[in-house]
Parts: C-alpha cells; sequence; structure tokens
C-alpha cells in the first residue's frame, strides 16, 4: 500500500480550554486515531468538544512497540494527530521522536500551531526578546549547576520550565552563582516567572531574585502548577 498516512502535530491548550484552533479540532475530528502523552488528559479535552477518537498512549517512557503502532497506521494509509499533555509538542515529550520516525519512512507531517507556555509569557514580558535563549527544564542533579552557570554567563533572556517543588530551589543556586561572580549582595538578574498560564488562578510575578523568594515564601499556597521563568 502507498504511503500516504499524515501525522499531525498539534498544539493543545495549556490551561484554558477554549485556547484551541478551529483547525486543531477539524483536525482531531478527522483523523483516524490520536496518540497523546497521557489519555486521561487528552480525553477530557476531546469530551469537552464532543469528540470520540480510538486513542493511543506515547510518552517519554514508551517503547518502540508504541511508535510501531503509529507508523503502522500511517503506512496503512491512516491519518493520525499527536498531541501532549499541554501545549506544542516536542519540548518534552516524544514528539520530536515521533516525528524524526515518520519523516524517516516518508510520511507527511503537518504542524498545527497553537498554545505554548513560552510564547505566552514571552507574550506578556514587556522586555526585548527579539533574541533569546530556551533551555527546557534544568536537570535534577547531574549539570544543574552548570546549567544555571549558563542562564548567569548569558547577555540575552533565558527562558527555561520549572516545576514548583524546584523552582526556589533552583532561584537560591542562581542567586548564589551570581554572589560568586559579582562579590556584591545585590541581584544583577531580573526574572519573570509565569504560573498557572491562562489558568483560574494565573500569575505572572516580576522582581529580582531575592525579591521572588519573598514573595513566593509569603505565598507557599502559590507553589503549584507548572512555571515558565525568564531570566535577564
Amino acid at each position: 500500500m502507498e504511503k500516504n498516512g499524515t501525522l499531525f502535530i498539534i498544539a493543545t491548550p495549556i490551561g484554558n480550554l477554549e485556547d484551541i484552533t478551529l483547525r486543531a479540532l477539524r483536525v482531531l475530528k478527522e483523523v483516524e486515531a490520536i496518540a497523546c502523552e497521557d489519555t486521561r488528559v487528552t480525553s477530557r479535552l476531546l469530551s469537552h468538544y464532543n469528540i470520540s477518537k480510538p486513542l493511543l498512549s506515547l510518552h517519554q517512557h514508551s517503547g518502540e512497540i508504541q511508535f510501531g503502532k503509529i507508523l503502522t497506521l500511517l503506512a496503512d494509509g491512516k491519518s493520525v494527530a499527536y498531541a501532549s499533555d499541554a501545549g506544542t509538542p516536542g519540548v518534552s515529550d516524544p514528539g520530536n521522536k515521533l516525528v524524526a520516525q515518520a519523516l524517516a519512512q516518508d510520511f507527511a507531517v503537518v504542524p498545527i500551531p497553537g498554545a505554548s507556555a513560552l510564547a505566552t509569557l514571552i507574550s506578556v514580558s514587556g522586555i526585548d526578546m527579539q533574541v533569546f535563549s530556551f533551555l527546557g527544564f534544568p536537570p535534577h542533579k547531574k549539570g544543574r549547576e552548570t546549567f544555571f552557570k549558563n542562564v548567569l554567563a548569558n547577555k540575552i533572556p533565558i527562558v527555561y520550565y520549572d516545576s514548583p517543588h524546584r523552582v526556589i530551589k533552583n532561584l537560591k543556586l542562581l542567586e548564589s552563582l551570581e554572589k560568586l561572580e559579582s562579590d556584591a549582595d545585590v541581584s544583577i538578574k531580573q526574572i519573570i516567572i509565569g504560573r498557572e498560564l491562562t489558568k483560574m488562578f494565573e500569575e505572572v510575578v516580576r522582581g529580582d531574585i531575592a525579591e521572588i523568594e519573598t514573595y513566593f515564601s509569603q505565598h507557599p499556597e502559590k507553589m503549584k502548577g507548572e512555571f515558565s521563568v525568564i531570566v535577564f
């Protein structure tokens, strides 16, 4: 059979379910199967829009068998969509690996753009973001200090994602490295943190490292959800 299957890479809402494009909804209704990071998360989105499709789980720990199932569908001429839990696939999910395997077998890959935590925070940063660097998630252990040394050394804004369990710990490390570098108690770097972006308790917090630490120490109940960080 001719290899005419198409893989659609679909951006989904990062919080507010209204943040999905008309095109994305149309494609989700038209494809014959949907691969997703977490079937429970994607099921909630599909249910909200009255869409019912076969779901295939594909997450960071999926083996080659799961990738093979999707490639087989494409080889049979089926259209398949891939959606991560939230936002645009390809950052902290297996989207890039799936795309690489699909391209290697000459299947068409079509991006369906939409929500992104990165672009959302940049849009309200209020600073010059014509040139910036995105570093993904900081390492948990090995390479963590090197990661934040690179953040400190950069002359352009740095954007990264962090978890509520590590964001303050990582800012404290950045602060300690900054003091070693500058030999001063005054913070040079400024921080913009986006928390729970597009959700009910969305918040953007701005200040130097010490001010950010103080704010969240006074509001520990806000240490929840996803964090996007700009350091400049």
